[in-house]
């Protein structure tokens, strides 16, 4: 599947019976893109961690996390907001009780873009609404 196919079958806003078989898609091109640079589709992936930022589950954020982190291009592709489906102060309070060991690396990682002034003004509805428009136009 491409990101055209998914965009096309699952839209920008996927019901719940779609969001495993997103999650599995993530997952499979996150260990592509470990394996080997480019072997992963990462505009795919950035869609699908879209999907997952508009169904706001906070048990999406390590997994987007982990996409954002296969490689450089992954990294570029996946904006560190798209962690944030469910707000800031949620994600951090769901990151400070999680037990995987990644999740105290993305808590600090998060409370430092946050003291830096990244996330000022950020709106889980504006993003949103600009990937509507960023979509929109592909």
């Amino acid at each position: 599947m491409d990101e055209e196919e998914s965009l096309r079958r699952f839209g920008l806003r996927p019901g719940r019976a779609h969001l495993d078989e997103i999650r599995e898609l993530l997952g499979e091109h996150t260990e592509r893109e470990r394996r080997a640079q480019g072997e992963g589709d990462t505009e795919l992936m950035k869609l699908c961690c879209v999907q997952l930022f508009n169904s706001g589950d906070l048990d999406d954020v390590l997994l987007i996390w982990s996409a954002k982190e296969a490689g450089f291009d992954a990294a570029c592709s996946i904006d560190i907001e798209l962690l944030l489906g469910h707000g800031i102060e949620p994600t951090k309070t769901h990151l400070s009780a999680h037990p995987s060991p990644s999740a105290p690396v993305v808590l600090n990682r998060l409370r430092e873009l946050e003291s830096e002034g990244a996330f000022e003004g950020f709106s889980v509805e504006e993003l949103s609404a600009g990937y509507d428009r960023y979509y929109e136009d592909e």
